[in-house]
């Protein structure tokens, strides 16, 4: 956490860079909703607070008929973004129903059911342009990721001020920005199906194309998490031969090897995962994509230098996989990475000839229409993953087993008090507490 209060007195230093909205919308007087909220390490709360409202021209506000929890929130529940502040309102993957539109709004109106993409665009500048929206030069006020980085990302849905300090969609209404870059109407389509557009899907997909993957090679994926399952569905339809995954939960190893065919790795029992993969797989890899995250240290030295801060992110799982490919191979990232690490195993970059390569956070508006059809015909099933759901007044406790892992929870369907009822095939109403 030291290094979240360093980041922050580090943006008030620098001042916040110019963007093209507001991260601080106006609010209905005398309005209530819930939301979750952060409020250091661990400590996440259901809040009251005030509904918000149109603010800006190009505003929507909606409904919010389901919500979910990401593997990437479970690193703002554990402090490890930087930029965060008592208060910010978490989440990015939710969907609902219009209720109110800006005067510039043109492709959304009131009533439309959509679902919102976890990245805010502006939808003008030259990165929306060329559909690289995620990269949206405008709505991102961190001067701090700034000079981290050289450049700034685009805003980031409930993500703390590292994504632009914008209010997110694990609430019960939510103030979308730019609404027709950023909200997909999805019609009858299940809200099951249609909720996982806002990041996953997108996300999976996008790392599939950014790795290059072909048909007929062996491509490893590491961590089998919502990303890594989606992305052996989307590595089964582009046609490759053998996928190699790399996990240690069991429930998930077996529903990659039942569902796709997936020949996995438990690391719990076979440590050595390089050896392991040569014996599966002599030659190497084709190429592998890293699903899992910076904060999976698994060594102690490892363990301590992130403890103590001497690295944000831990190098090993990037260095496998740097081992386990063949010469010339690709290594792709699309877990996610905060800032810096030691032990980069960087000569055999260079030797092998790898090609690594930086998925980017997916620019799922790029490919949402497509998507959106792949999921109406029936070649890609998001619900595949989707184990349990839950109302949205129990998300926190939703977060602490999800994080634990425990009663095989995966992927989870969040229905506030605007939610259909479950659609048929989709998991029933429970109680955290019970399962």
């Amino acid at each position: 956490m030291a290094a979240n209060a360093a980041a922050n007195l580090a943006q008030e230093y620098l001042g916040d860079a110019p963007i093209s909205t507001t991260n601080k919308p106006a609010v209905i007087p005398d309005s209530e909703m819930k939301a979750l909220a952060w409020f250091g390490k661990e400590d996440l709360r259901l809040i009251t607070t005030a509904i918000p409202k149109v603010t800006h021209p190009k505003d929507a506000l909606i409904k919010v008929t389901g919500t979910t929890v990401c593997g990437s929130d479970l690193h703002l529940l554990h402090g490890d973004i930087l930029q965060l502040k008592k208060g910010d309102i978490l989440g990015h993957e939710y969907m609902g129903i219009v209720e109110d539109v800006g005067s510039e709004v043109t492709k959304i109106k009131k009533g439309d059911r959509v679902v919102a993409a976890f990245n805010i665009g502006c939808g003008e500048c030259e990165y929306c342009k060329k559909k690289l929206f995620t990269e949206c030069d405008t709505t991102n006020n961190s001067s701090f990721m700034e000079t981290l980085y050289g450049h700034k990302l685009g805003g980031i849905m409930g993500y703390g001020h590292f994504g632009g300090g914008f209010a997110g969609g694990q609430a019960e209404w939510v103030r979308q920005p730019f609404a027709d870059v950023n909200l997909l109407p999805v019609g009858d389509l299940p809200a099951e199906k249609a909720l996982y557009l806002s990041d996953i899907v997108g996300t999976s997909y996008h790392a599939v194309e950014r790795s290059g993957a072909q048909e007929g090679e062996t491509v490893g994926i590491w961590g089998l998490g919502p990303i890594g399952l989606h992305v052996a569905q989307w590595l089964r339809i582009k046609g490759v031969k053998r996928i190699i995954a790399v996990d240690n939960v069991p429930e998930r190893l077996k529903m990659a090897q039942e569902k796709w065919g997936v020949e996995t790795i438990n690391f719990d029992e076979h440590t050595d995962v390089v050896a392991r993969v040569a014996e599966l797989v002599p030659g190497g890899l084709d190429r592998s994509i890293d699903c899992a995250a910076f904060r999976y240290a698994k060594s102690m030295l490892h363990k301590v230098q992130r403890a103590v801060g001497l690295e944000t992110d831990t190098s090993e799982i990037v260095n496998e996989q740097i081992r386990a490919v063949k010469k010339f191979g690709t290594v792709a990232l699309i877990a996610d990475y905060a800032a810096t690490c030691n032990g980069f195993l960087i000569g055999a970059v260079m030797e092998k000839g790898i090609s690594l390569i930086g998925c980017g956070q997916a620019p799922v508006q790029k490919y949402w229409e497509q998507l959106l059809e792949d999921i109406r015909s029936g070649k890609f099933d998001p619900t595949t993953i989707v184990t349990h759901r839950f109302t949205f007044e129990q998300i926190v406790d939703v977060y602490k087993r999800f994080d634990k892992k425990e009663a095989g929870i995966l992927k989870v369907f969040l229905q506030t008090k605007y939610s259909e009822p479950p659609a048929p095939g989709t998991p029933p109403l429970m109680d955290v507490h019970a399962v």
